[in-house]
This record gives structure tokens, sequence and C-alpha cells, in this order.
């Protein structure tokens, strides 16, 4: 049997295979809410036969947007926008369905990306972004605004109402996203986080915050559901996050119960310096699951399928999750089983699909027609 197509159980939510499809931001709600972009994305990322569907990074308050057209949870708005497309998934698909919770911090009020992804101004319809401390992500953006007490539990807060709105729409797991330079990462990090109070200075300090976020989501959602984390295992930075503090990070969210730990990295500032290749970021999520024993998601240029095989067979990761790679292709799945010998789940609509030398792909042998 194929590693990458075996099952495997979170809590009580049963995976068919171990591809998970990540959270991608698309840039294209309308004030926090789904439009028909994402009914048309996720309706057919969900058709592709992959394990788990993720719902890409949802803001839970409108500030915490990266972009004005990030999609967000935080009101009865933006709610009924995602109620249709969640309906329109399960109408057609068994694939369950998570969500990404996130906070921008000091990465909130950019324009798109293909409209250059700097910093809106706020005489430009811009908003103050917030985050761990006054600095900025890149030199020359206004600074940020260092929370306080009060905008620390006002963000607690709104990241548990979106916890249960999200069970209200009847989602399968959650990920908060505590990676790639947004604000749980940013507390995390020497680089952003310059605090000399209890959040900020010593790896117990600067921890405190996003596991205060973590156990505060994992009280709102239901027990028999998982929750996971996105960290960015390193920020690529001398003197940054590291292995090491993502390691003791994975441990304390262990003792919470923590079901995933997503390893990508980066994010933090435009000055890391990346070394990109196939399968870079693997070792990350190794040394988190060898260290830990916590299941872990590896992503980041696994484009082949006997690449993804390889890392679920060693041992090296629990899953593997794509993102740019199944936007590239939106049946990978279905092209890695055919490679490797399993099979997926299809809609019988597409049962006829594979090519005459392609057998049992769907479990399934359908001829004739009219």
């Amino acid at each position: 049997m194929s590693a990458l197509f075996s099952p495997i159980t979170l809590r009580k939510l049963a995976l068919r295979n171990r591809i998970v499809i990540s959270p991608m931001c698309q840039y294209s709600a309308e004030n926090g809410k789904a439009t028909a972009w994402h009914l048309m994305h996720l309706g057919s990322l969900s058709l592709s036969g992959a394990g788990l569907l993720s719902i890409e990074a949802t803001a839970v308050e409108a500030e915490g947007r990266i972009t004005p057209g990030d999609l967000g949870l935080y009101d009865d708005a933006t709610e009924d926008a995602l109620r249709p497309v969640l309906a329109a998934i399960r109408k057609y698909s068994n694939i369950p369905v998570a969500m990404q919770l996130a906070h921008a911090g000091r990465k909130a009020s950019s324009y798109m990306p293909w409209e250059g992804g700097q910093q809106i101004p706020l005489a430009q319809g811009g908003w103050l972004a917030s985050a761990p401390s006054a600095i900025p992500q890149r030199d020359g953006e206004a600074l940020p605004q260092a929370l306080d007490a009060a905008g620390l539990a006002h963000i607690r807060a709104a990241f548990v109402v979106a916890a249960q709105r999200a069970e209200r729409l009847g989602l399968d797991a959650l990920e908060v996203h505590a990676a790639h330079g947004y604000l749980l990462h940013e507390f995390l990090s020497p680089i952003a986080n310059h605090r000399t109070d209890a959040y900020g200075g010593s790896l117990e300090n600067r921890m405190r915050f996003p596991l205060e976020v973590f156990d505060a989501v994992r009280a709102a959602f239901p027990a028999e559901k998982p929750i996971g984390i996105r960290l960015s295992g390193t920020d690529w930075i001398e003197g940054g996050w590291d292995l090491d503090q993502t390691i003791a990070f994975a441990k304390e969210l262990k003792i919470r119960g923590v079901d995933w730990i997503d390893v990508s990295s980066g994010g933090i500032s435009p000055a890391h310096k990346i070394p990109v290749g196939p399968g870079y970021q693997v070792p990350l999520a190794e040394g988190v699951k060898t260290a830990t024993g916590v299941p872990t998601i590896s992503v980041g240029l696994i484009t082949d399928a006997h690449q993804a095989e390889e890392i679920i067979a060693s041992g090296k990761a629990d899953l593997i999750a794509l993102a740019r790679g199944i936007l590239y292709d939106p049946r990978w799945p279905w092209h890695a089983a055919a490679q490797l010998g399993a099979s997926v789940e299809a809609p019988p609509q597409y049962w006829r699909a594979p090519p005459h030398d392609v057998k049992n792909l769907f479990g399934k042998i359908v001829d004739g027609g009219r």
C-alpha cells in the first residue's frame, strides 16, 4: 500500500490519505466576505481527491487582514457569506474541510500581491496595523501600534469568536496561523518582538501570547475536532526564530493537545535568505516530529508523487501539503495515485475520466453511457 495514500485519524477526524491542500490566500473577498471566486476555487479543489482541504488564512478581525481582499470570519456577514460555499462543497464532496484562523499583525493593510504588495497608506484607504512592538516590516513603513493588555485581550477574544463561528459553519478542523511573519509569529520571533513585559524577551515570554491564543481556540472548538498550528520552523535570519525554538514551542503545544504542526518557514523580514529547492522545508518538519512525536505536515516545493511518497514512507512527516503545485495541477492527487498504484475518491460524474491504461483509480469501473 502507498504510504501517501494510507489513512490517518486526527482525534475523530478520519482522512482518506496524507495529502492536504494548503490554505492559500486568494485576495478575492469583499469586505471579508467570500465571493463566487471562493465557490469556484474551493469547489474545484474539493474534487481533487486530497485528504483534507483547508480554507485560506481567514482574518479574525477586519484589522487583521493582510489586504482589503482577505477572507474574514468576524461578523455575521462574513459567516453568512461562507455558508453557501460550504454547502456546495458538502453536496458534491466528502472531503473534510479545515480553516486557518489568522491575524496579519504588522503585515496588515497591504495592497494585493499583483498590485505590488506594499503597505497601503492611511490616506489611501489603509488602516493602522498592530504588532508586539512598534517595529515595521520594512523600512519606511508606518509604525504598527504596539499591543497593550486591552489589545491582547481583544485579539484573543477575536480568535475565540472566529472559532465559534467556524463550528457553526460545520468546519471539521482548524489551524492557527503562527507563521510567515504574521501576528503570532511576530510574538515568537526576536526579530519582531522587542517587548520588555511578560510577552517579550525570553523564549518563555515570547511563546506566551501564541500559547494563550491556542488555548483559547482549543477551548472554544469541540473537543472531538482537531486543531493544528502552522509555524515557521526558522526565520532564516541570524539571531531570529530557529528550529530549536520551534521544537520548544512544539513541546508546549503538545502538552496542550495540538493535533498537528504544519512546518513552513520565513516571512518575518525581507532580509531572510532562504535556500529554496525541492523539499527544502522537509528537514524542519522532520526535526519537530523526531523531537516531539507530534504529527507534522511538510510543505514547500513538494511536486512529485514519488518525492511525497518517500517523505511519508520514511517518517519525515505524517502529511504533505500542496499549494502552488495543486493550483498548477488541480488533479495532482489523481495523478499521484495513478503513479503509485493507489485510488482516490471522486464524484460519479468523473468516474469515466481516467485513461484506459489507468485501472481502478476511483475504485470503480464504469463503461457505457450515451
